[in-house]
């Protein structure tokens, strides 16, 4: 199948997690958990407080490593890229920050500027790319990182919590970007709190608690007819034990 970019969704490889888990001090974080995500689809992660979204979220994309168990992509390893919550942008203009992952990234010196402002330009943030990346807003730095993120052209989107704490207007802007990248082609995974959000973006949703996933469902399913008392619980907006 095609998507609007040209790109086949269906060589997009699956991601496997067997018997993935992660200890801390002894402690564990994450239970031993074997999940396959596949396709070109909206996967939502939520869960309460401390459920562990961050950690599977970092355990996915490679940035950490399972304590037991492993996890690795079917066939190839993807294009990826990360949005986290509080954004890691570098000590230089917004301009400057997106020339540097192009730097990064291969690009020739002569196309990096011009590539830079295009994206800007798309994300809404041309007129700002003198500006410090560190002194722009929170919603400002989050549309900075998915333009950085646009621009690495990634098949997997991993999205953490990106739009905590950010008002109404940065949060449809922050959801309206992650929808573009879906429309281009983009493998979403993302975590959220926010259940309006999920019902929204979602078009299958991790259920986690205490470190397990108890659920992982299409969102419709999830939504009306959810399988575990926990899942119930979340949705109704009770306090999850």
């Amino acid at each position: 199948m095609n998507d609007l970019s040209g790109r086949l969704t269906a060589e997009i490889p699956s991601l496997v997690l067997e018997g993935a888990s992660f200890l801390h001090r002894g402690q564990v974080l994450l239970s031993p958990l074997d999940l396959r995500l596949t396709g070109c689809c909206r996967t939502l992660v939520m869960g309460p407080n401390g459920a562990g979204k961050s950690l599977l979220m970092r355990l996915a994309h490679g940035l950490l490593t399972p304590s037991n168990g492993c996890v690795h992509w079917e066939g190839r390893t993807p294009r990826q890229a990360m949005v986290f919550q509080r954004p890691v942008l570098l000590k230089r203009s917004a301009l400057a920050n997106l020339s540097y992952a192009l730097a990064v990234n291969g690009t020739p010196r002569r196309l990096r500027k011009p590539r830079a402002r295009e994206a800007l330009e798309r994300f809404g943030l041309a007129t700002l790319e003198k500006r410090p990346a560190r002194v722009l807003s929170g919603g400002e730095q989050q549309r900075l990182a998915l333009a950085r993120a646009w621009l690495l052209d990634p098949e997997v989107l991993f999205l953490d919590e990106p739009t905590s704490a950010l008002d109404p207007a940065a949060i449809k802007a922050v959801e309206d970007a992650v929808q573009e990248f879906h429309q281009r082609g983009t493998r979403i995974v993302m975590s959220s709190h926010d259940l309006h959000q999920a019902r929204r973006l979602a078009d299958d949703v991790l259920f986690l608690c205490r470190g397990k996933v108890i659920e992982h469902a299409p969102a419709e399913t999830f939504f009306t007819a959810p399988a575990s008392s926990q899942a119930r619980a979340f949705i109704r907006g009770d306090l999850v034990l």
